[in-house]
């Protein structure tokens, strides 16, 4: 790969969160991640154990989702789906804010979940990211929900499941980064399909993308010329 291809491996979370993925498309979504050595790979809590066997020694962490995809959940839930997860070997935990209770105007109560994860998961020597879904909310919502991640101890900032009607925007990201503490860290999710929208993305702010087409996303305009 180029050297712009190799960078950019490192800031992928190699993603497959369909709700059909079968343990053989888990294991070749491994194979790649050690190949291109991206981040983390990404998957549904069922088969964190599985990745984390399949990725031991290959330097590319386990992450998968919390709450997903609608995020409301009862805090106790996501609670023991992230302490199961990190129990199994998952690094990153993806979780999904309680759109519903933030948009009821329960700021407390959302602010006090996501730190009770964040505290879970740096006990667990864990990263926690918190899914804000940047779809459903207004650049007022969006400011909010990052400033309340942020004195939650969120490690990242996300903008979404790739469920909702459209997934990470360059204007979403320059919002967040706006917004947020330099040492908050923002993720880019949803649509995500080539290497110019990824570079886009990270060029506004975006620290970490995630993708389900990463290799072909990396792989672009990588063959020679006859």
């Amino acid at each position: 790969m180029s050297a712009t291809a190799t960078n950019l491996a490192t800031r992928i979370d190699h993603t497959l969160l369909r709700p059909d993925a079968t343990q053989a498309q888990i294991a070749q979504l491994c194979t790649e991640a050690a190949r291109y050595q991206f981040a983390t790979v990404c998957v549904p809590p069922c088969y964190v154990r599985f990745a984390a066997e399949k990725l031991l020694d290959t330097g590319v962490a386990v992450c998968t989702v919390v709450g997903f995809p609608l995020g409301y959940q009862l805090t106790k839930v996501k609670f023991f789906e992230a302490h199961q997860a990190l129990t199994d070997g998952a690094r990153e935990i993806d979780m999904v804010m309680n759109v519903a209770a933030f948009k009821s105007g329960q700021l407390e109560e959302v602010e006090e979940e996501i730190g009770q994860l964040a505290e879970l998961c740096h006990f667990k020597g864990a990263l926690l990211k918190v899914i804000i879904e940047t779809a459903l909310l207004s650049e007022e919502e969006i400011i909010m929900a990052c400033e309340l991640c942020a004195d939650a101890g969120a490690d990242f900032v996300k903008t979404s499941t790739g469920f909702a009607s459209r997934g990470a925007s360059e204007a979403d990201i320059k919002l967040m980064r706006r917004h947020l503490p330099g040492h908050i860290r923002i993720k880019a999710a949803g649509g995500i399909r080539t290497r110019t929208a990824a570079l886009i993305l990270i060029a506004a702010g975006a620290d970490r993308i995630g993708s389900s087409n990463s290799v072909a996303l990396l792989e672009e305009n990588e063959t020679p010329a006859p």
